[in-house]
């Protein structure tokens, strides 16, 4: 059947957070509708009222809770399992549009990874017989994807080919490093690749650049700076890793970090301590409306209830420290657990 809205990728368990943060975006560009949400599918459906086509998934860099956000044109139930392919065809031209690839998808939940060997498949048949049909072009600006949360249920969806994440299920596909100290180093490898484009981390991650690591220990986030030959000091009352600090690039403040100041101004602050949000919120504000930092990567670690109200308070808390001039990006990244990461720095 035809549809009109979006899909939306998430994290499991965070599928009411998702729903708020569509509806309120979607309200606020002029697009009505609602949404269908059941806890732990990790995905969110945003029905529009009336609209014949929605493509507010440019919008994905400004949602903190999906992970990727598509414009749903169909809804095919039913497929039967020794076809699926024709029905999809049928759909896709009476869709009348060309793409530049397609990824065949299925939710993150351990029911949706037991579709992954199905949908690796049931991809290379699809894009067969696209080809076959004309119906890929390396040239279009829009990437196809077909969603399935069941065998034989698939939703049509697809995403501008630049604004949209190129990864299946929006999720990034790091490798734990043997070497790091420990695994919440995977959080800000994938905040560099997610919240930062390629020409800032070229600029921004020079050899040689100061950073402080608040709540260091035993030396994850660190791990990262170093790894790209930035000067740190490690804050941290614990012991830090005893190969990083061979580094030569690391210095162990043995200091409480809400207390720590550095002496000069450095170009990064990143901080991962297990404190109540609004208070590292606050922090980090403080850090970057006194010039301390030119720029900040953080975690907030969300309560229990009321995820979505708290970070926008928190949010909003670093946006008015620095008098609205600031750049802030945040995301809950595959790597986070009950938590969202945030970039901020001041716009000028």
């Amino acid at each position: 059947m035809n549809s009109s809205g979006l899909m939306l990728y998430c994290r499991a368990g965070f599928e009411g957070e998702c729903a708020q943060e569509i509806s309120a975006l979607a309200s606020a560009r002029g697009v009505y509708g609602h949404v269908r949400a059941k806890r732990d599918d990790a995905y969110v459906e945003f029905v529009a009222d009336g609209a014949r086509d929605v493509r507010l998934d440019s919008s994905l860099p400004e949602l903190i809770f999906a992970r990727q956000c598509l414009a749903l044109f169909a809804r095919l139930d039913d497929l039967p399992a020794t076809d699926r392919v024709t029905p999809i065809l049928a759909a896709l031209r009476d869709r009348g549009e060309r793409y530049a690839d397609v990824l065949v998808e299925s939710p993150d939940t351990n029911e949706g990874k037991a579709l992954a060997p199905f949908c690796r498949s049931f991809g290379n048949a699809l894009r067969g017989a696209m080809k076959s049909a004309r119906l890929l072009d390396a040239a279009a600006s829009r990437r196809l994807h077909a969603f399935f949360p069941q065998g034989g249920k698939v939703y049509l969806c697809d995403a501008d080919v630049e604004s949209s994440s190129a990864w299946p299920q929006g999720i990034p596909r790091l490798k734990f490093p043997r070497e790091a100290p420990s695994r919440s180093t995977l959080k800000l490898d994938e905040a560099f690749a997610v919240l930062l484009n390629e020409a800032e981390r070229a600029r921004w991650l020079k050899p040689g650049m100061s950073a402080v690591d608040l709540g260091a220990a035993p030396g994850g986030w660190t791990w990262q700076l170093v790894r790209r030959s930035l000067q740190v000091t490690a804050v941290d009352n614990g012991p830090m890793d005893a190969p990083l600090m061979e580094s030569g690039l690391v210095t162990h403040a043995r200091e409480d970090g809400f207390r720590f100041r550095p002496k000069k101004p450095v170009d990064w602050l990143v901080c991962d301590m297990v404190e109540q949000p609004r208070r590292v919120a606050a922090l980090i504000a403080q850090w970057l409306a006194e010039g301390r930092c030119k720029r900040a990567i953080f975690n907030l670690k969300l309560p229990m209830k009321k995820r979505y109200e708290e970070t926008r308070m928190c949010l909003e808390l670093v946006r008015e420290a620095l008098d609205g001039d600031a750049d802030i990006r945040a995301k809950q990244l595959y790597h986070d657990r009950e938590e969202i990461t945030v970039f901020a720095a001041p716009t000028s």
